[in-house]
């Protein structure tokens, strides 16, 4: 059965994610780590220790073919693909074998010109237009995989 895996580490669609994956009766697990400890109804948790992508490996280590994944790493994203699981951003991007390269390739650069000195850009501040995003392109990937 297909379960939804949260990257919960600051996502602002928590619970949007958890009220989705409900009308499809998929279980919900959200994985954190000791600093960010959250408790959801309808969501099992998982608490990870502190550590860079500690979190990451236990999701990935968790994930199975057709597992829905919110997550904003590409890292991540890149490595749910290889276990053909279906990420996807809080903005509402699935990632896909057509566009994680190009991704991992910004953020590759972006941290060069980081590492060199330079500053990039921050995110754009969050709009309610983003969260109706994200829920058009996951209840779309959820209607996709269930009735496959």
């Amino acid at each position: 059965m297909t379960k939804v895996l949260i990257d919960a580490d600051g996502c602002p669609v928590v619970d949007l994610t958890i009220s989705i994956a409900k009308q499809f009766q998929l279980p919900v697990l959200l994985l954190c780590d000791t600093a960010h400890n959250m408790q959801r109804p309808g969501a099992e948790t998982i608490i990870v220790s502190k550590g860079a992508d500690a979190v990451d490996f236990v999701l990935v280590n968790r994930v199975d073919k057709g597992d829905v994944v919110v997550t904003q790493d590409y890292g991540l994203a890149a490595m749910v693909l290889a276990k053909r699981g279906y990420p996807i951003d809080q903005n509402g991007r699935v990632y896909s074998e057509q566009n994680i390269d190009q991704l991992l390739y910004s953020r590759h650069i972006a941290k060069k010109v980081r590492d060199g000195g330079g500053r990039m850009k921050g995110p754009k501040k969050r709009k309610p237009e983003d969260n109706e995003k994200f829920q058009e392109s996951l209840l779309g990937l959820l209607r996709e995989i269930t009735t496959s």
